[in-house]
Formats: C-alpha cells, sequence, structure tokens
C-alpha cells in the first residue's frame, strides 16, 4: 500500500483540529490551575478518567496535559493508574517567591519607565482580564481565578519582549502552591490583591517606576503569606 499523501503546505487542518487544539489547552490551563490551587491535592493519585469527567473532556487531552505537567515535575506518573500531584516544600516555595521577586520587580518597573504606543495598548487589553477575576472571585472559582491571573501576569511581562524570562516566570508561579485561596475568596480578602492589578495597569501606563515596583513586591508577597497558610 501506498503512503498517504502528505497534506501540502498551507492546506487547511484536518475537520474538527481545531476544536480538539482548543480543548487540549482549556484542559491544560485549567489542570494547572487546579494543581496551583491545591484544588488537585499533594500527594493525592488522580485517574485520567476521573480527571477528564471533572474537566468535562476526554480522557485524551487530560493525559495530553499530565504528560506535560510530569515532564514540569508538577506530578508524576504512576504507572497503570494515574498521576500522583507532587509535594512542594515550604523552601522550595520560599526560593520560587525570591526568584519571581528578583525577576518580575525590575523588569515590571522597566515596562512602566520605558514604554511605546503599542506597549500601551497591550497593557489597556489587559483589563478584561481583571474583571474576568472579579468575577471568579465572586463565584468562589479558583480554577478560573488562577486560569485569568497567570494569563495576565505572563501577557504584562511579554510587553518586555524577552520570552524565556516569560517562561522562566510561568514556570516558577506553575510550581507555586497555594492551599487558602477558597476560604480567602469567601472572606472576601481576595479582593485587594485583584485591585492590584488595576494598579499596575494604572502605573505602567502613568510611566510611574517606582509605584509599579512596590505594587509588584507586595503582590508576589501574598504568595508566601495570607495565601499559602497552612
Amino acid at each position: 500500500m501506498s503512503p498517504a499523501p502528505a497534506r501540502p503546505s498551507g492546506a487547511e487542518p484536518p475537520p474538527g483540529a481545531g476544536r480538539r487544539d482548543s480543548v487540549r489547552q482549556r484542559v491544560a490551563a485549567e489542570l494547572r490551575a487546579a494543581l496551583i490551587g491545591g484544588d488537585l491535592a499533594p500527594g493525592q493519585v488522580y485517574s485520567a478518567p476521573t480527571l477528564a469527567a471533572r474537566f468535562d473532556s476526554s480522557a485524551t487531552p487530560v493525559r495530553e496535559a499530565m504528560l506535560d505537567l510530569a515532564r514540569d515535575g508538577m506530578v508524576e506518573v504512576v504507572p497503570n493508574t494515574g498521576f500522583r500531584v507532587t509535594e512542594v516544600t515550604r523552601a522550595e516555595l520560599d526560593n520560587l517567591a525570591e526568584v519571581r521577586l528578583l525577576l518580575e520587580v525590575p523588569v515590571m518597573g522597566d515596562i512602566a519607565e520605558v514604554r511605546s504606543d503599542d506597549d500601551a495598548a497591550r497593557i489597556r487589553s489587559l483589563r478584561p482580564l481583571v474583571e474576568a477575576m472579579k468575577r471568579a472571585e465572586e463565584a468562589n472559582d479558583m480554577v478560573a481565578y488562577l486560569t485569568a491571573d497567570t494569563e495576565f501576569h505572563t501577557a504584562f511581562l511579554a510587553v518586555h519582549g524577552n520570552p524565556e524570562l516569560v517562561q522562566i516566570v510561568r514556570r516558577a508561579r506553575e510550581r507555586s502552591r497555594l492551599h487558602n485561596l477558597v476560604p480567602l475568596a469567601e472572606a472576601g480578602q481576595l479582593t485587594a490583591s485583584t485591585l492590584e492589578h488595576e494598579q499596575m495597569i494604572e502605573a505602567a501606563l502613568d510611566g510611574d517606576r517606582e509605584r509599579m515596583q512596590e505594587i509588584v513586591a507586595r503582590h508576589i508577597g501574598h504568595v508566601r503569606g495570607e495565601w499559602a497558610q497552612e
């Protein structure tokens, strides 16, 4: 049997390919947020079918996403069973927070101090993500909250123009574990952190480096402060 002809460059993808990619991306983002927020508990083993039902998808995108997470050290493969969520020590969390402080504070200051009109437009376009965080906080939906939060911070940092830095910060955020967000949301204590996102936008648009750095340092401090109380 002769091999099937290759799809010509620029040809349309197979029917349904775009939808499959969309589902895979959604599941991957929601799984990462569930891990960061402690919705998937450290030390617990989860099967792909169980997670598929939880995230309203088939098992295939869940397995693909979990294998990516395993490569990042966020879960471990348990043969013939599923995936175990890895534990992160307090010392590791402190190290991750320190990395974020060392990188994000000066870079966000640079973004505020040196930006173009195009940069300003990109920064303004982040406002809907803040609104998404507010809605998620009101609904106590921490997966949606952290998904929007991660997109906000990585998109803001991307304005600086260094994709390697964005990936380092994204990985540091994803390796962190937060266990206290639902009680904080229920008590209305996430509101101050949510509003800090708006303050970052305004500081950048005002060109206020000093204020931006102060806000970002305080914002990252939540990760090892009230957000992570055990």
